[in-house]
């Protein structure tokens, strides 16, 4: 588990770090407000996943019959007519869209945006399949070689067009890459199938995901919409980047513990006679709770990280790369970074949930925060800045962690009382994170180089913290030298 989990966190942060390089020129290139327009493209792609999500390729990897070739056909033409159907709709939209966010000039380049679910569905489902037998390299490359050619394009792109477009013709270089990627390294021909009753139970295993999928778009760029609204394209051009900062390389953690665990804990079955987990709290076994409590501390630690990472180098830095045009970034980074380690701190939760088959826990997770999309757009209209906005945004997250655990707790009964020490030490070091981006949480006669050591001070105690995640990691380490 060792070595896989080594390759998928450090191919997806190629990935990640590919795409921030790809952002980061992108703001250097551009004026501010255009690299605010180009954001909205993450607004419509967020769209895109949201019509699309039903999780066909969690359903792969979860199913007990994910290797038979005609459910990987059915689901690879299920996922291909969605495609088309989100494509056509987004093309219907785009006016609209391109109206309500105050920039006609890119309806044109909204319809073509209209390609990357079309592309997205022709996607080979074996790099997902193949996952069952814990072979992540095809998934790897699919993932970062066409972030690094998205990259590698978009200074010659800045030749043609030196504006938001230049981001365009880079996101769909990026996802035609990836389907040609993903189609020579599947082990299977590409068919595609028809069969009513597996579309039916896709449906039915889909349906709280493409519900937390709407969710989620109200999460990510709900505020986005209504700072660019009401703030104007050149404030919304820094939420924008700081969440491309903090979200993307958090998303991309929170997908490789997925890969890694999901896996594990979908073949991890009580012992026998024992019974599976019900509404009444039994467990599903000492294996699995051991499986879940592994996972719930790697989200956490990787969550910390990013946290402590921000915290001490994303100031300095965001004023080396940019200078004065993101002046008004660095506080709000800090801010942004605790509101997504808490966002990766409860992906623990919903991957154990999904090995289950309980696709329902994101979803009620997700209602706090978006809960408060409507107070934040109220207060900006009173006259509220960008960090109150992001600071209702943290509160959100914070409730939605517990419900996430809340629901795990009594649906599977996976003990949460380990957690207490761990969870507590993360408390401290986001409290020492905040001390850094607020001046007025600090006391005056302190310096924030205090608050910046205290907070790695505070990572550093916190390690002896995740006994559980030590463990199931000398487990196998264990388990691995008796084989060899």
């Amino acid at each position: 588990m060792l070595r896989s989990a080594v390759l998928l966190l450090s191919s997806n942060l190629v990935a990640s770090v590919l795409l921030l390089a790809r952002n980061l020129l992108l703001a250097r290139l551009v004026p501010v407000a255009d690299y605010g327009i180009a954001s909205t493209f993450a607004v419509v792609i967020a769209v895109i996943e949201m019509m699309t999500q039903l999780g066909l390729q969690q359903q792969i990897v979860q199913s007990k019959d994910g290797d038979d070739p005609r459910l990987q056909a059915v689901l690879q033409g299920f996922q291909l007519i969605r495609g088309l159907i989100a494509g056509a709709v987004l093309v219907a939209i785009a006016g609209p869209a391109a109206q309500f966010m105050g920039v006609p000039g890119a309806t044109a380049s909204y319809r073509l945006l209209g390609l990357v679910p079309v592309l997205n569905a022709l996607v080979h489902f074996d790099i997902y399949r193949l996952q069952r037998r814990m072979v992540f390299l095809p998934q790897v490359l699919s993932t970062s070689l066409p972030a690094a050619l998205s990259l590698a394009a978009l200074w010659p792109l800045a030749t043609v067009a030196a504006d938001y477009r230049i981001l365009l013709w880079a996101i769909l270089l990026q996802y035609a890459a990836m389907v040609v990627i993903s189609h020579l390294l599947a082990e299977r021909r590409w068919r595609l199938g028809f069969d009513r009753r597996i579309i039916a139970e896709s449906s039915r295993f889909g349906a709280p995901l493409l519900i937390n999928g709407i969710l989620l778009f109200a999460v990510f760029n709900g505020e986005r919409v209504i700072v660019g609204r009401e703030l104007g394209m050149e404030v919304l051009a820094i939420l924008s980047m700081g969440l491309t900062l903090t979200l993307t390389p958090t998303q991309v953690l929170a997908r490789s513990v997925q890969s890694l665990f999901l896996p594990r804990l979908s073949s991890a079955r009580p012992a026998a006679g024992a019974e599976p987990a019900t509404a009444g709290g039994r467990s599903w076994g000492a294996a699995f709770d051991r499986l879940a409590l592994a996972s719930f501390q790697l989200h956490l630690l990787l969550a910390l990280a990013v946290i402590v990472a921000v915290a001490v180098l994303g100031p300095p830095a965001v004023l080396w790369l940019f200078g004065e045009k993101y002046a008004a970034l660095p506080p709000i980074l800090i801010w942004l970074a605790i509101q997504q380690g808490l966002r990766l701190y409860r992906g623990g939760p919903t991957t154990v949930a999904l090995a289950r088959g309980q696709t329902g826990n994101a979803m009620w997770a997700n209602l706090p925060r978006v809960a408060l999309i409507g107070l934040a757009w109220w207060w900006l209209v009173q006259g509220a800045g960008l960090l109150e906005v992001v600071l209702l945004g943290v509160l959100g997250e914070a409730v939605g962690c517990l419900v996430a655990f809340a629901l795990v707790r009594q649906r599977l009964g996976v003990p949460l009382l380990p957690l207490l020490p761990s969870t507590l030490a993360a408390v401290l070091v986001m409290a020492l994170a905040g001390g850094v981006a607020s001046p007025e949480l600090r006391p005056a006669a302190l310096s924030p180089l205090w608050f910046e050591a205290g907070v790695v001070l505070a990572f550093l105690a916190a390690l002896a913290c995740f006994r559980p995640l030590w463990r199931v990691g000398l487990r196998r380490r264990r388990a691995e030298g008796r084989q060899a």
